[in-house]
Order: C-alpha cells, then structure tokens, then sequence
C-alpha cells in the first residue's frame, strides 16, 4: 500500500512506484484533499482508518506492506499505532512523528492554517505547486521527477483541508509510541536532509525492529531524486526482509 506526500497523489511515485509493481502487488490511494479524493476530509487519525479499511476491501485479511512518503509516512505511522490493521513491513520515506514542543506544534498550526487561508482565497493551484516545490526540501528534484502537471490535479480546497486537518502543527506526538510498533520498519531519509535523516535514526533507535538507511546526497523526495539508490535499498529490503544500514 503506498502512501503519498502532500500535493502528490497515488500516481507519483516514479520509477520506484513502477518497479514495485514488477516485484509486488501493489495498490496506491490519493490521500483526502488530494485527486480522486478531493472532497474527502479526514484528519490523521481519521485517514489512517479509511487507510485500513480500503486494504481490508482490497486484500482482506491478508498482511500488507505500507509504505508511506512524508505525509503518507504519517499516516502510515498512524496506521501501525491507531488501528488494527494486519500490516507485514513498513518502510518511512522522510518521517516525521510530530512536534513534541507544544508552542512550535502551535505555531506550525498557525502557518499551516495561514497558508491555507491564501491558498483557498486565490485558488491558484499551480502558483501554490511552484512555491511549494521552490522551497528547500525539494531542491534536488528535476523538473520530470517533480511532476508538476500531476499535482495540478489536486484542488486548492483539498490541499488546503489537507494542511489544516494533516498538517505537522494538527498531529499529535507519536514518538512516545515507537516501541510498541512490533513490524519490521526500514525508515529511508536523505542524508543532506537533515531534520528528517535525524527523525530517521531517531526512529530506527526507539522501533524494536527498525533500520535507518539514509541515501548519500539525497534531499527530502529522495525516491523521486534518487530512484536508483533508493530502490536498491528498499528492493532488496522489501525482498528479502534484511536488515540494510547505511
């Protein structure tokens, strides 16, 4: 089950989306406020439900694989902490279980809240796209890899409800729930992304059975940047269940 980032939706995923789906079956939700579920609106907890509920319609009691990018990755991590969900592995693609500092966890409430606000007063999708890929955490993507015209499908209510209701200032602290995942968990960050390659030791050191592997050079969309050295770690972690350390 693959999980997307924020302004993505179940189609981005890049060379990586097609060579899991050589390897396993795979199936891919566009998350609420995103594409085909645009209108749908649902905080974190309330995702990671409609998350379990579409695997049980799709593969029934069989254990499934999550793998979630940034937003997905914390909806993924609710999935394994909030629901009962038979999932097998989890791999976290750029991570992040929440603000524990109540007054910056306030403060990102409040940006999010304000970016929505002009988002939803201009509905300018494509200008918020553009700003949104000029900031930092995407510097290394190409132009192809960004996929631009993809987002585009994305509405500026959804995005907007997404980053109210899902927005990192909304989420609630996860961290103190990492030793209780029991899955196998392979958290992937770029090296030269350095809050969320920190998150990812952070989270491989509290997940009873997790590894941190982190892309030399990779920036935050590091599956989309780096697919080659991204799928050769996740490939060969998802196949043969081992543990990969970088």
């Amino acid at each position: 089950m693959l999980l997307h980032g924020f302004t993505q939706t179940a189609r981005l995923w890049g060379s990586v989306g097609e060579w899991l789906a050589e390897a396993h079956t795979t199936v891919a939700l566009d998350l609420p406020g995103h594409a085909g579920s645009d209108s749908v609106r649902a905080d974190l907890p309330t995702t990671a439900s409609l998350v379990a509920e579409a695997v049980r319609a799709t593969v029934g009691s069989e254990p499934c694989d999550l793998l979630g990018y940034s937003l997905g990755a914390r909806v993924a991590l609710h999935v394994v902490t909030e629901t009962d969900l038979d999932v097998g592995r989890v791999v976290f693609i750029g991570v992040h279980p929440g603000i524990e500092d109540a007054e910056q966890r306030e403060r990102r409430k409040g940006a999010d809240d304000a970016t929505a606000a002009v988002l939803e007063a201009s509905g300018d999708v494509g200008a918020f796209v553009d700003s949104w890929l000029a900031g930092p955490l995407f510097e290394r993507l190409s132009d192809d890899a960004a996929a631009r015209s993809e987002r585009l499908r994305n509405s500026a209510t959804g995005l907007a409800s997404s980053l109210r209701l899902c927005g990192t200032g909304t989420q609630a602290p996860l961290w103190d729930r990492l030793p209780s995942v029991r899955q196998p968990v392979l958290a992937l960050a770029g090296s030269d992304d350095q809050r969320f390659a920190a998150n990812a030791l952070r989270v491989a050191r509290l997940v009873p059975s997790a590894v941190a592997t982190l892309v030399p050079g990779g920036g935050h969309a590091v599956h989309l940047a780096q697919p080659d050295l991204t799928w050769r770690v996740l490939g060969h972690w998802l196949d043969l269940g081992q543990d990969v350390q970088g």
